[in-house]
């Protein structure tokens, strides 16, 4: 991607319908990279990003520890806006306070409106791009053919439900890692399916050179979305390498950590929580 540090005039105007797809990725206490949906995202000028607050979710807590951040916008016409930002402030009036409880969304919503905008600077963009359809789809089927069955499972990561989330062929995934200069990076992986209930696999035909960057061991997070019914979830685990697979190349997460991304409650779902009393009111 040629990297510059502003977003030209057309790059704002893609971000403004709230029919698009935004995605945060921030790191947790440990370093680890998370990733948030937030359609809300979008340009306040030409050196700022900011996204509307209407639920609690780790990732509002992550920025204000370590404002590193990387960023992707996809419109529903395939263009995407990837990049790093770093967080500064938020507020809880003014005017664009005002704007986003005036759209429609939150408007018209009788349960929850914007209750914080949270601004950026950002650090670099590599422009608009088009999502690769024909190599995103030549990397799934040949990640289907290279897929092999899992080893023996004594106990399930995914649900079943999630595990058939990231086997649709029409969701969408998206892969985050700590990069060289310590900003979480996001690259589509959308030809990722699940490696029984424990794993992910990949083929790097789409993206190749930008995941050639993974190293074994490494940290790394993958949001997978299905559109149609808004049925998300995001999963953590160690990238256990690329190997050679029916003589196809293709990468492991070996997973150890599920999320639901999805409001109104938020929570993590592996490894399963204990439960506890509630004795405050």
């Amino acid at each position: 991607m040629n990297k510059r540090t502003f977003f030209e005039e057309a790059d704002i105007k893609a971000f403004e319908p709230e029919a698009k797809i935004g995605l945060l990725a921030t790191l947790n206490p440990e370093g680890w990279p998370h990733l948030t949906f937030l359609s809300s995202m979008r340009a306040k000028d030409h050196r700022t990003l900011m996204f509307g607050q209407f639920t609690e979710g780790l990732s509002k807590v992550h920025v204000r520890d370590n404002p590193r951040t990387g960023f992707l916008i996809m419109t529903p016409d395939k263009r995407l806006w990837r990049g790093k930002a770093r967080w500064t402030h938020s507020a809880r009036q003014g005017e664009d306070f005002e704007m986003y409880n005036n759209q429609p969304m939150f408007r018209y919503n009788a349960y929850f409106g914007i209750n914080t905008v949270h601004y950026l600077d950002l650090v670099e963009t590599g422009g608009r791009e088009n999502l690769p359809m024909a190599a995103i789809i030549a990397a799934a089927v040949l990640t289907r053919l290279a897929r092999t069955g899992p080893p023996a499972e004594t106990e399930r990561i995914l649900k079943p439900w999630a595990e058939d989330l990231f086997n649709k062929m029409g969701a969408l995934k998206f892969l985050a890692w700590v990069d060289r200069d310590g900003f979480p990076k996001i690259v589509p992986v959308v030809q990722g399916q699940a490696w029984g209930s424990r794993g992910l696999v990949f083929s790097a035909f789409a993206y190749g050179p930008e995941l050639s960057d993974l190293t074994p061991g490494l940290k790394v997070a993958v949001f997978g979305l299905f559109i149609d019914n808004m049925e998300d979830v995001l999963v953590r685990g160690e990238f256990a390498g690329f190997s050679r697979r029916r003589g196809l190349r293709i990468g492991r997460v070996d997973l150890d950590w599920v999320y639901n991304a999805m409001p109104p409650k938020q929570g993590q779902i592996y490894p399963v929580q204990e439960l506890k009393p509630v004795v405050n009111f």
